[in-house]
């Protein structure tokens, strides 16, 4: 016996009646005691249950792969052993399709809304949702740590941080996950399929669809919708303002639990995190060397192929990195964001500004184990180092001369092989002799004033240049060794 519904005159067998009604009322009946999820139906409610007890009754007789409903068992056996797409719609008539909601998602234009922010078309169910990325709206928080989401998926996803709760299983390895995605990637370890998505603008592969849609969204999608409310910078996505907007609030809610050192991001904390543990999981094809993260072991192959993709607009110059571009603009723009809470010098790099932070403590940290002499720097005690070793890590491409520091090599090209002079533009106010660097004019004022800020920690005598105290601590470690081998 039929039944109609009184709200939109649908019509129904008597048993779906009272279910059809609950669209309308929002009725939701049944409650999981798991995740407190709700439904509308018994049969949904009885096939969410598989999601925790991981029930899996429908078995492939072709492969023996295990489904927790029917439907999932019908359309793997149509995508994967049968071939068999009996769906089409007349837009595209010779088009087919192995699942019957895919030629939903490709014609049924009339379940969408477009958001009167951007103008994008969404599903009706989803747009409430997509226009809370507008709003700012996060009305579910989580009851451990106060963190609050759009949507309750995410939120629940969340809780299984604090429960450590990780529901998909591995069935090779047993390894558990938290997301269905993270077990997704981990399989393709155990399968080899690495390279599934490939984005059609720079052909750049990528393991899954998820990270192909945030990939485009960033680097080809010239729209950025999401604004700042405070400097008006603009971002492609949501989670990329939020971060954004702890510069401004100085929020840094990830904190180290050896050391008690916060971070405004996850990824930070996980990267900082490898410098107590020691481990570097990343390692050179070529050169062997490790590497704490995946985007360090990327740019450090750059130095073995001379690739430099990223180019200054304003003088040309190439870079290996975005982060040493970023670094490189700063002298174009004369920013100096970092201030000295002593002096309130200013700094371009957080690096500088710790580094000059030192000549107000004097605190000399980094001890060589060798001499016993004492640095501010931990580079500083490594370039030291060499003097016992004899390390001489920077050689000439082109004449193979090596040379302890960088900057020694880069001197040495300029002079012998470039034959590049630089333009000396800093003067000395004494003799209004001119140099091309600080550091040069430094050495020379020197000669005026008669300082000797270089103290050798054996016998106290001083001297004007550092290079000078490294070639005599030299006549002290070989006169030592000398010692011991007598």
């Amino acid at each position: 016996m039929a039944g109609q519904c009184a709200v939109c005159n649908k019509t129904f067998s008597k048993d779906h009646t009272v279910s059809h009604m609950r669209v309308h009322s929002g009725d939701m009946p049944f409650e999981c005691t798991v995740c407190s999820k709700k439904f509308k139906t018994k049969s949904k409610f009885s096939l969410h249950l598989r999601t925790h007890t991981g029930e899996k009754p429908f078995e492939c007789a072709v492969c023996n792969k295990t489904f927790s409903d029917g439907g999932g068992l019908r359309s793997h056996l149509r995508r994967t052993h049968t071939g068999d797409k009996p769906f089409n719609k007349g837009t595209c008539s010779d088009q087919k399709f192995a699942i019957k909601g895919r030629v939903r998602t490709c014609h049924t234009d009339d379940t969408k809304s477009q958001c009167g922010v951007c103008g994008k078309r969404i599903s009706k169910y989803f747009l409430t949702v997509h226009i809370r990325t507008h709003s700012g709206e996060m009305p579910f928080e989580c009851s451990f740590c106060n963190k609050r989401f759009s949507q309750k998926t995410n939120m629940r996803t969340h809780l299984r941080v604090h429960t450590e709760e990780r529901p998909f299983e591995c069935t090779v390895c047993n390894v558990k996950f938290r997301h269905t995605s993270g077990l997704r990637k981990h399989l393709r370890d155990h399968t080899g399929d690495l390279e599934v998505a490939t984005c059609a603008v720079c052909n750049k592969t990528f393991a899954d669809s998820s990270t192909l849609r945030s990939h485009v969204l960033v680097k080809h999608t010239e729209e950025k919708l999401f604004e700042c409310t405070v400097c008006h910078k603009r971002f492609g996505r949501p989670d990329y303002l939020r971060l954004h907007l702890r510069v401004h609030t100085g929020e840094k809610p990830f904190e180290c639990p050896v050391c008690k050192k916060t971070f405004a991001a996850r990824y930070s904390l996980r990267s900082h995190i490898l410098t107590h543990t020691g481990e570097k999981p990343y390692e050179c094809n070529v050169c062997g060397k490790k590497l704490t993260q995946s985007s360090h072991l990327r740019v450090h192959l750059r130095t073995h192929t001379g690739e430099k993709p990223f180019e200054c607009t304003v003088c040309s110059k190439k870079f290996n990195s975005p982060q040493s571009l970023r670094f490189h603009l700063r002298i174009h723009t004369n920013e100096k964001r970092f201030k000295c809470g002593e002096c309130n010098k200013m700094f371009r790099h957080e690096g500088s500004l710790r580094s000059h932070q030192v000549t107000h403590t004097g605190e000399k940290a980094f001890k060589c184990h060798m001499c016993n002499t004492s640095f501010t720097l931990r580079q500083s005690l490594r370039v030291h180092l060499r003097l016992h070793t004899g390390e001489k890590p920077h050689k000439c491409a082109v004449c193979n001369e090596s040379f302890v520091r960088i900057d020694y090599l880069r001197n040495h090209i300029k002079k012998a092989h470039t034959g590049e002079k630089t333009e000396r533009s800093i003067g000395c106010s004494i003799c209004n002799k001119t140099f091309c660097d600080g550091a040069s004019l430094r050495k020379h004022v020197r000669t005026h004033t008669g300082e000797k800020p270089f103290r050798c920690t054996v016998c106290n005598q001083r001297f004007s240049q550092s290079g000078n105290l490294y070639t005599h601590l030299k006549n002290h470690i070989s006169r030592s060794l000398k010692k011991t081998n007598d």
